[in-house]
């Protein structure tokens, strides 16, 4: 009987375990993939915690996934995947095709949504399987390390910006320079944006500098984070990448008229936001949740055609739970990314 490694928590908040488990077979429209690389997302936590509806336990997370094609099930040739391919598998886990969302063409928000890791089991794990639909394909010009965050950390940002009001010269606050907000950055100055950083410590400017940032704002200087940007003539856009309320409601004075949020930082706490502020200037809040298949591949493109890359710490899928430890306590470096190699 041949078997795979998988890094599982069999209670909600507990400790993860590596198992050994019977390779699977991939059913109709589905591939099994080899895992090369998983990266670690903040939102790991909503599924591991027990936290989303319908997540069951044992569990084995992970939707930042990079690995080869090992398997195909039945039809699954005929959407043009071969064994040996590399693809990713991110947020986008797959669509129902038939809701109406779906049928709108707006597969990212199907009513049931197959994230990974909360739908199937995800990439901690050396193989997985997915539906076909989920796939994205890997450019040679990038590792599965690279490749595994553009999953979701890096689509989300990328579609983010490109789908925002911003326009080339625009002002753009990106608040935030962890996991998602440091390729953030990297978006808005490859998009032709005038790039703001914001984040907590002026000791953070250089690294911002180094990211492409135009200008830093320190959250925790003297001068209130909405002051600062209108000093700068006011942010066109902002990219809330962080999971705090009060940080993302506080830019909102700092944009222009018709300006807008655009909330990726993920939290359940509300936000402390009048209508006066959003209704006299004409300001906009909108969510935005990932992308699609497609979506990641253009992330990945862009990525390859601006030397975009994300800073990444690799760990092996042996010491999962010490890597989803320090993503957690935000000492990570980043992304955390577990390896099977």
């Amino acid at each position: 009987m041949d078997t795979y490694r998988a890094a599982q928590v069999d209670t909600a908040n507990g400790p993860f375990s590596i198992v050994e488990r019977e390779v699977p077979g991939p059913g109709p429209g589905h591939v099994r993939l080899a895992v090369e690389a998983c990266g670690i997302c903040h939102s790991d936590d909503f599924f591991v915690s027990g936290g989303m509806p319908g997540v069951r336990f044992p569990l084995v997370p992970g939707h930042e996934v990079a690995g080869r094609v090992e398997e195909l099930g039945e039809g699954a040739g005929s959407h043009g995947w071969n064994v040996g391919d590399r693809v990713t598998v991110g947020w986008f886990g797959g669509s129902c095709g038939h809701c109406t969302p779906c049928r709108q063409g707006d597969f990212v928000v199907c009513d049931t949504l197959k994230v990974p890791g909360w739908a199937y089991d995800g990439g901690f794990a050396e193989t997985m399987i997915a539906p076909v639909d989920a796939l994205a394909r890997i450019p040679d010009a990038l590792t599965a390390v690279d490749a595994g965050p553009m999953a979701c950390a890096g689509v989300t940002t990328y579609n983010g910006l490109r789908r925002s009001s911003a326009r080339p010269g625009d002002l753009v606050a990106v608040l935030g320079l962890g996991g998602l907000g440091h390729l953030g950055v990297q978006y808005a100055a490859a998009m032709g944006f005038e790039t703001v950083a914001i984040a907590r410590g002026a000791e953070k400017a250089e690294f911002a500098e180094r990211l492409g940032a135009h200008h830093y704002v320190d959250s925790t200087g003297a001068v209130p984070v909405a002051e600062a940007l209108q000093s700068l003539g006011g942010a066109k856009v902002v990219l809330a990448t962080v999971g705090n309320s009060d940080a993302i409601a506080a830019t909102v004075d700092g944009m222009t008229h018709r300006g807008e949020l655009v909330v990726i930082g993920a939290t359940p706490e509300p936000l402390g936001i009048s209508p006066f502020q959003l209704i006299l200037r004409g300001r906009t809040v909108r969510g935005h949740p990932s992308g699609t298949a497609q979506d990641v591949q253009d992330t990945m493109a862009f990525s390859v055609l601006h030397g975009i890359r994300p800073v990444a710490e690799t760990v092996p899928l042996s010491e999962a739970d010490a890597a989803y430890r320090k993503m957690l306590a935000g000492t990570a470096r980043f992304r955390m990314v577990l390896t099977t190699a």
